[in-house]
């Protein structure tokens, strides 16, 4: 269940558009697409992976995802589930995540935060969190 901070029938488009942005996250890594992942970032973009790599700007992001990505998601899926988007404003979103690796050795759950922007009519990753999950209750 996907809980929003306001109820209106914009909101719900954006939210719908939210979510295309989380379905993209997933499909790129699934399928070992750097560039289609790194595509979905500002170009000033803040990311801070799930092992504390803090990543500052899109090129960082990129050099990283292309070093990491191709060959990672060999015998893994992930899963990602939109679960609370807070509107801060109309064009800025703090969405939270459920991330679930189905790996050889098990799940490896995760609780990523993505903080979006909207340029244009685009909503584009710009500061995100990941987590691993130890305890998933």
């Amino acid at each position: 269940m996907v809980l929003m901070s306001t109820t209106d029938a914009d909101s719900r488009t954006e939210l719908e558009a939210i979510k295309q942005v989380v379905a993209r996250v997933e499909h790129s890594q699934n399928n070992e697409l750097p560039a289609d992942f790194v595509a979905l970032f500002r170009a000033d973009a803040v990311w801070t992976t799930g092992h504390g790599k803090r990543l500052f700007g899109r090129d960082a992001i990129a050099t990283f995802t292309h070093q990491v990505l191709p060959g990672a998601m060999q015998n893994t899926k992930v899963t990602f589930e939109v679960e609370h988007v807070l509107f801060i404003r109309p064009d800025v979103a703090a969405v939270k995540v459920r991330q679930v690796y189905e790996t050889p050795d098990g799940q490896d759950v995760g609780t990523p935060l993505f903080v979006m922007a909207k340029e244009g009519d685009q909503w584009l990753l710009t500061a995100c969190q990941n987590t691993t999950v130890f305890n998933d209750e």
